[in-house]
């Protein structure tokens, strides 16, 4: 096991502006590191981090959630295990696929990404990230939950605080002072208005949250709460960096871009490509519940687990040439890619696999095809190349592109 010694530090201002250069080094020579600022194990490669996140010798827990999450969200699914797990994931899972996503939510995602193309479309240029990635995942998750989408600039305020808060690795009095204080505020907002719905229940999800019944075992005003936050937080946050990827990927791979607006078909396979080549979560923390060998050592017991995507994503050891993006590639399963069967890590695996994962397929499939029509000469402002930004998290943070407007 290493201490860092050969890789730039993930704190470092180096690392943050190519962190998958870091990412080769560390899986190469360093795919253990025991990394003192966060005081956690590092780990990078594909099979190591592919074996926490499915556990099956019940090797880790969810147990930094309990300082990483509590603080900001109350309480979330995301730390419970077992029965409890099972339960609080019952309650919400169905309302992330299925009918309810066909029938209810559909409508809802095709209406959004329309209202926020419409305002655009005939000018000629946007900002895909600013006009439309960063708005839209919200914009859903709001309708979806019966809230205000009057309210979106707070909505956007908290996650942006909240996911500010999580990948918050240096310790920021002044992060941790903002995530704490928005977990006040969106309680003050949030609990008035879900004690309402008991009482006045109407078909979106909050009322479905709220009447919802497994075994007897229903969803507490604190829980419905701090799930609401963590979706808007997780599908926020997360959706419209891979909105914005995807676009990104496709625009300086133009012959793929050129490939999927001629069969659209291909959506799904240049999103899951996405997730592999630049997924919008970098890193995922677990809890080691006993001692665990892994590539390069010992993991001891108790100990936190930094869990990088990013790089075991782009582990050589699992694709053919991992540092291409290609949507055709042959070592990426685009049917499964979206379940608990990825062969990807970009939404975990296991128990704790995303549940909103049929979600966000939903919305960038219906977003890109959206947009894709809006915009039939898509192409990058000249002189542009988008650069990502983001540690915990990453993305682009502008997009700016022009085209020829539709007149019809």
């Amino acid at each position: 096991m290493s201490t860092a010694q050969q890789v730039p530090d993930i704190l470092s201002p180096e690392f943050a502006a190519d962190p998958y250069s870091a990412y080769t080094t560390m899986r190469e020579k360093e795919p253990l590191i025991w990394h003192e600022a966060t005081q956690s194990y590092i780990i990078s490669r594909y099979d190591d981090v592919e074996r926490v996140f499915k556990d099956k010798k019940s090797e880790f827990t969810t147990g930094n959630y309990d300082w990483q999450l509590e603080p900001v969200h109350g309480k979330t699914i995301l730390q419970l295990s077992g029965r409890e797990h099972a339960v609080r994931r019952a309650l919400v899972a169905p309302a992330f696929r299925g009918s309810d996503l066909q029938e209810k939510f559909l409508p809802v995602i095709e209406r959004n990404s329309r209202q926020l193309i419409d305002a655009f479309r005939h000018s000629g240029s946007a900002d895909i990230v600013s006009d439309y990635a960063t708005r839209f995942p919200v914009n859903v998750i709001a309708d979806m939950l019966g809230l205000d989408k009057a309210d979106h600039a707070r909505f956007h305020g908290w996650y942006t605080a909240v996911i500010a808060f999580l990948g918050n690795l240096s310790g920021d009095a002044e992060v941790t002072a903002a995530g704490e204080r928005t977990r006040r505020e969106f309680a003050e907002y949030m609990i008035p208005i879900i004690r309402d719905r008991r009482d006045n229940l109407g078909d979106d999800l909050l009322s479905t949250l709220c009447a919802a019944e497994v075994d007897g075992v229903r969803m507490s005003d604190e829980d419905i709460k701090a799930f609401c936050s963590l979706l808007l937080a997780a599908g926020g946050e997360t959706t419209d960096k891979a909105i914005a990827g995807i676009l990104a990927n496709l625009l300086v791979n133009p012959e793929q871009l050129a490939a999927v607006r001629e069969d659209r078909s291909l959506i799904p396979a240049a999103f899951a490509e996405t997730l592999r080549y630049t997924p919008p979560v970098h890193m995922i923390m677990r809890q080691s519940a006993t001692e665990v060998e892994v590539s390069g050592g010992t993991i001891p017991q108790g100990a936190t687990v930094t869990c990088l995507i990013g790089a075991a994503n782009r582990d050589e050891r699992r694709y053919r040439e991992p540092d291409r993006f290609d949507i055709f590639r042959d070592d990426l399963t685009t049917t499964s890619a979206f379940s608990a069967a990825a062969d990807h890590l970009a939404f975990a695996l296991g128990r704790h696999f995303c549940v909103g994962a049929l979600l966000a397929k939903a919305e960038v499939e219906i977003g890109l095809n959206q947009l894709l029509d809006a915009m039939p000469d898509l192409r990058l402002a000249d002189g542009y190349d988008p650069v990502e930004q983001g540690v915990f998290t990453r993305g682009p943070q502008s997009l700016p592109v022009r085209f020829t407007p539709v007149t019809t």
